[in-house]
């Protein structure tokens, strides 16, 4: 826990020291309040992933000082983090950044992890056997584009305060449990440092939106996730590969599901952005509590009461993960019902049928 400590109280001083300095930021102001995706009516900040990774980074050192066998690991995740890092920070501060160039960035970032830190997808489990993936012709597409997805996974999710930072973090612990229980410090220690420093940002984040994750932070803690789940369970077998499969399935899903719903549903490119995401139909069709859709201070306490639904969601992922993450069957049964659950939930949504309980609000 010293780690989540140290990170956590640099991260949240860095971002506070951002925040009340935002003006020095001007390149990097979210000041667009008519887009697709947009929900604040106040110029933000959206470099929050800058605090974060100087957190993690110093707390990376002190770990290292420490315990010094943590060292080449740290540096060499650290280096890799750094290369999606960039490519999302510039675009924070330019705008000028193309997401094609951001999931090259990404993947450039991947395949060097899969060169200097090993991290791969090398087998598949399946209830009563496993499936060992030999072909580098395989393993280094398959590995690249995971990593790659779940990073834009999670920038894709980043939509209302609080929102990615909260999933994360769940996913975080997650690893850091799972980590402490097969006694892999490296994962242990990692996935602690980063959560701090999430958590450290979230205090200035949540409710108000003070600050924004911002492209850099988004690609940074979800490249992170990717490289930190793939780590786990290819050095420890008898964590189940659908343990990282269930983990990370809400990002991944949301992801999977909107480009299918661009590419054929509407037959437009998938990464044009719209405003049809399930966080986003919860915002607009459930979080009706508060009155005016205009007025800044209602638009953001809507803001801040629709995170909570997607953090619960996400829970109904990562708890079962957590705690049946050498359980193959469970797991991948824990998989198909979230799936399942997921699409029925944004038809009911879509077609203005929200379940009744998630309205529950409107008789109180």
């Amino acid at each position: 826990m010293f780690s989540f400590f140290v990170s956590f109280v640099v991260s949240a001083l860095l971002t506070l020291l951002i925040v009340k300095h935002s003006k020095l930021h001007g390149a990097a102001l979210d000041d667009n309040f008519n887009g697709v995706q947009k929900v604040h009516q106040h110029a933000v900040a959206r470099i929050g992933g800058l605090p974060i990774f100087l957190a993690v980074a110093l707390s990376a050192g002190i770990s290292v000082w420490r315990v010094p066998t943590l060292g080449s690991g740290l540096v060499a995740l650290l280096g890799c983090s750094a290369i999606a890092f960039i490519g999302g920070i510039v675009e924070d501060y330019t705008g000028t950044v193309r997401p094609s160039r951001r999931l090259i960035l990404t993947m450039a970032a991947a395949l060097l992890g899969y060169l200097v830190l090993g991290a791969k997808i090398a087998r598949l489990d399946m209830p009563f056997v496993s499936w060992s993936l030999d072909s580098l012709w395989l393993v280094l597409p398959l590995t690249v584009l995971a990593v790659a997805g779940i990073a834009n996974a999670v920038n894709i999710i980043d939509g209302f305060n609080g929102l990615a930072s909260v999933v994360t973090i769940f996913m975080l612990l997650s690893l850091a449990y799972v980590g402490w229980q097969v006694e892999d410090m490296f994962v242990l220690v990692s996935a602690l440092t980063v959560a701090g420093a999430t958590a450290g940002f979230l205090v200035w984040n949540y409710p108000v939106g003070l600050i924004f994750l911002g492209d850099g932070g988004a690609y940074f803690i979800g490249f992170m996730l990717g490289e930190l789940a793939l780590l786990l369970v290819m050095r420890n077998p008898q964590v189940s590969t659908w343990y990282a499969a269930l983990l990370l399935i809400y990002p991944t899903f949301e992801t999977v599901f909107s480009v299918y719903r661009r590419m054929f549903v509407r037959g437009k490119s998938p990464t044009m952005p719209d405003g049809i995401h399930l966080h986003s139909l919860i915002f607009r069709r459930i979080v009706q509590w508060t009155v005016g859709r205009k007025e800044a201070r209602a638009l953001m306490k809507r803001n801040a009461r629709t995170s909570p639904y997607l953090w619960l969601f996400s829970l109904t992922a990562v708890i079962p993960a957590t705690v049946f993450w050498r359980n193959t069957g469970i797991l991948i049964f824990f998989c198909l019902l979230f799936i399942i659950s997921y699409v029925w939930l944004y038809a009911r949504i879509v077609r203005f049928k929200s379940p009744r309980w998630l309205i529950w609000h409107k008789k109180h």
